[in-house]
Formats: C-alpha cells, structure tokens, sequence
C-alpha cells in the first residue's frame, strides 16, 4: 500500500464514472485478452495483475467507482433515471461531484481489497471489495436497504428464485460455457481465461443485444479446475455459479434504487468455498 498507488486508485474511480461501470468492466476483458495471450507467449502477467487488475481497470476501483457514481448521480443529483444503469457513461451529467464520488469509491476498493489480501482471506479478494462497495454505496445513497422494499399487492409474492423454464436455460448454457472453458483452463493453466473472454463479451449487452453476464460462471469454473484438475468440477460449480447469480440477482437488485454486482457476490461465494475446502 503507498500514496502512489491511493491516488492512482483515485484516477481509477474517476475512469469508472466517466465512462460508466459497465464499459470499464468490457474494456477490462479486452485488455485482459491482451494479457492472458503475454502469458501464453511466456511473458510475465504484468498487464493482468497491474492493469487488468490494478488501479486503472481492476473492477473494485473502476466498476465499483462507476456504480457507485451512477447511484449518486441518479438518486442524489437526478440526473441519472436509474442508478442501476451502469450501462451509460456518466461523461452526460458533467458534474464534477459525480467524478469526485468515483474517484472515491476508487480509492475505496483499493483500500478494502488490500486489507483483505493483507490477511489472506481464502476468498477472490477482488470480487468481494465490489459486493462490499456496493454495498456500501446503498446504504450510502439509496433508500431500500440490502434486498429491497418489497411490497405485496393483490398476494403477489416475491420470488427469489427463477421459475423453472428460465433455470433450465441457465443451467444449460451455465453447464456448456462450463465445460468448454473448463477444457481451455486446465489446458493452458490460466484461470482467468474464461473471465476476460466473458467480459469482453459484454460489449454485445452494451450494444443492446440481449445477453448474460457469464464471467462469474467462466472464473469460477476455472478456479474449481485449477483447484482439483478436473473439468468435470470446473463445470459443475461452473451450473453452481449459474443458479446462484440469478438468485443473487433477484435477492439484491429487486425492489431496489440502487446496484449491487450478481456476478461479484457470486465469485466470492463460490471462490470461498473452493479456496477453503477444495
């Protein structure tokens, strides 16, 4: 931890805000291709573990400042419909207050995810500094709380839980995006090869296409391959990771004013449980 590497965590958050959480996450995966292919090549992992994952791109700095700007500026300043768009880039507010709140919410999952490297928390550090900067960043700017205000009208019930035709679908393509991603890990040793392949896929959502988020499903399937060198595991917890990022979706961004990443709580639930016991 240094004052240098603080403020370029500053500079992180202000990039998330500026360009939206969303856009900085996809521009992660492109880059992150970049540096899984230096690795491949024999190369040192500089441009994944300083770029991808450092202060300029690293989804606790730049994703995490994003969301928390796009619930300032929606909630606090109205100039956002929606704080859980972290689709638009927030360069159309022109508000520096906005910048200022990325910026710290940067420095923020810097601070977090070094405290919990420090103690070597058997978890995917990094996913879980942007569950908890999330999390903060309701209780901060938004009026719902942890799961919602759900309000029950003619004996709806909520559900946390997708129905049964929508959790086949997910299973289903959870289970081949899975396998396949699980076969490339254990064959080149890269775990994260399925996350910045899957990110970089997002740029299909930013265009308006209709598509999952899979990195939670892709990292964690390599994480459990690396872990027992099997891809049968990897593509199990690969359908794990699927389910419980739809529940997680429903649990936290339902009946809400503000963000909270599916895909973040999924990792460091599942990365928990296969760096502890596995």
């Amino acid at each position: 931890m240094s004052w240098e590497l603080i403020l370029a965590s500053f500079g992180g958050g202000v990039f998330g805000a500026l360009f939206g959480a969303l856009p900085a996450f996809i521009f992660a995966g492109f880059v992150g291709l970049i540096g899984v292919g230096v690795i491949a090549a024999g190369g040192p992992p500089t441009i994944l573990n300083d770029v991808v994952f450092g202060t300029l791109l690293g989804p606790h700095i730049a994703f995490a400042g994003g969301v928390a700007a796009a619930a300032f500026a929606a909630n606090k300043r109205k100039e956002l419909d929606s704080a859980l768009d972290i689709v638009t880039p927030l360069k159309k507010t022109d508000d520096i207050g906005v910048l200022l709140v990325g910026g710290m919410f940067g420095i923020i999952g810097y601070l977090i995810n070094s405290v919990l490297v420090h103690f070597e928390t058997p978890v995917d550090t990094v996913a879980l500094t942007v569950f908890i900067s999330c999390v903060i960043s309701r209780f901060v700017f938004g009026k719902t709380g942890l799961i919602g205000k759900f309000t029950a009208t003619n004996g709806e019930k909520r559900e946390f839980i997708p129905g049964a035709k929508s959790l086949g679908f997910v299973i289903i393509y959870s289970l081949g995006f899975g396998l396949v991603i699980s076969y490339l890990v254990d064959l080149t040793q890269i775990n994260v090869l399925g996350f910045v392949i899957s990110a970089s896929l997002l740029i299909l959502l930013q265009f308006g296409f209709d598509i999952p988020a899979t990195h939670h499903i892709t990292l964690v399937a390599g994480y459990a391959t690396i872990a027992t060198g099997s891809i049968l595991f990897g593509a199990l917890f690969a359908v794990i990771a699927g389910v419980l990022g739809e529940i997680a979706g429903k649990t936290f961004n339902s009946y809400v004013d503000t963000y909270i990443d599916p895909p973040a709580t999924t990792i460091f639930i599942c990365s928990f449980f296969i760096f502890t016991f596995m």
